[in-house]
């Protein structure tokens, strides 16, 4: 069994006044015994859930094996990353823990296999059975939301989300898209030690705290479009654009040699659609070798594309970070923030200044191949769920 039974509060008023809110550590990929170290820096607290960020230099076998040995009461979810975000901001090489104390949450962990084949019916029973579970069993808990960790290569991330989003109901659901730096190799989950490819965990949270699910982006669409003219949805491969060859015409579109295009390029020069009144991007993975536009999500013929414009990305953070306190500052952040955004960061030398946000408002998370909010799979965000102090 991978899933283990949810862990709740305890019934003693002073440790729940005395634990805190969300632990985290982090340590380096090459530690001799990194989980040990997590373990010694959580200390003896009570744990309903673990999330493990691992960068891909590590062996995630040997660090989600050590995990199951040493938190074996404890729901373990992990992923490979694109790289983590630590107490200092953008990092590399690290290995981020965030711990949820039973005194606070309630959680219940779902690893979902297969996901390239989904059976819709079942997986919403599923679902809807543990969130049921979890809710009756914890009726004085009454904040919550659902985190997914799913494989960024898995090219079903855009199903899984829409297939889970009504099994929640009122649960507000966000998530990343485990990934492998920039290598786009292998991604991996896991729940409490098994490993999975084209696989997901979806974890159920209750709470006492206050929470609050987000999504943001800085871009803002301009009126260069483009339309998809041939697609290959399943592989998420656009062929032309404009009845033109897609590489090209992209390239031509932003003003850009189609020799010259690289993720620097698709970072800085990202492309959205729009679903009901807002805009979600479409990001550019890579050009193939046929000189077609290998997408990070779900794309179709007929799709209009926007190019759209940044604003900057480091007032929009801080704006947004200032929103989210508008009431009281939050105790964390988790968060998963687009390896597009990053690479736009690197290029436009905004790395330290983001970092500093990040770090000044307590988020930990990692840099994904994809985000989730709700229903849907998007591109080029940040998605998150900040944790108050206060109690709901």
């Amino acid at each position: 069994m991978t899933q283990r039974v949810a862990a709740g509060p305890s019934a003693d008023a002073t440790d729940i006044a005395t634990a805190p809110i969300v632990l985290t550590s982090q340590v380096s990929w090459s530690d001799t015994s990194p989980i040990r170290k997590i373990k010694q820096d959580f200390g003896k607290v009570p744990l309903s859930f673990v999330s493990l960020f691992v960068s891909p230099k590590a062996d995630f076998e040997s660090i989600v094996n050590e995990a199951q040995r040493l938190f074996p009461e404890t729901n373990v979810a992990a992923c490979t990353t694109a790289g983590e975000i630590s107490a200092l901001g953008y990092d590399e090489g690290k290995i981020i823990a965030v711990g949820f104390p039973s005194a606070g949450f309630a959680t219940t962990s779902l690893l979902i296999e297969d996901i390239h084949a989904l059976n819709p019916l079942p997986l919403i029973d599923r679902i809807t059975l543990e969130r049921v579970r979890l809710q009756e069993g914890h009726p004085d808990l009454t904040s919550n939301f659902a985190f997914l960790v799913v494989d960024g290569l898995s090219l079903s991330e855009d199903a899984l989300t829409a297939t889970i989003s009504p099994a929640l109901r009122e649960m507000p659901m966000f998530g990343g898209s485990a990934g492998d730096g920039t290598d786009f190799s292998r991604a991996l989950v896991s729940l409490n030690g098994k490993v999975a490819v084209s696989a997901a965990v979806l974890t159920l949270v209750r709470s006492r705290y206050r929470t609050q699910v987000f999504s943001l982006d800085h871009l803002v669409p301009s009126e260069r479009q483009m339309v998809v003219t041939e697609a290959d949805p399943e592989r998420r491969i656009v062929k032309s654009i404009n009845a033109e060859p897609a590489a090209r015409e992209y390239a031509r579109i932003v003003g850009k040699d189609p020799e010259q295009l690289d993720r620097f390029t698709f970072a800085s020069h990202p492309v959205v659609v729009r679903i009901g009144a807002a805009h979600h991007v479409r990001a550019i993975q890579q050009v193939n070798e046929a000189g077609e536009l290998v997408f990070f999500s779900a794309i179709d013929e007929g799709m209009v594309l926007t190019v759209a414009a940044p604003q900057n990305m480091v007032d929009h953070l801080h704006n947004k970070m200032t929103d989210l306190s508008s009431q009281d500052k939050p105790a964390h952040i988790l968060g998963c923030d687009c390896i597009l955004r990053r690479i736009e960061a690197e290029q436009r030398q905004m790395t330290r200044d983001l970092s500093h946000i990040m770090a000044s408002y307590n988020v930990t998370g990692f840099s994904t191949y994809g985000e989730q909010i709700g229903p849907l799979h998007v591109n080029h965000t940040m998605s998150g769920v900040a944790i108050y102090a206060s109690e709901d």
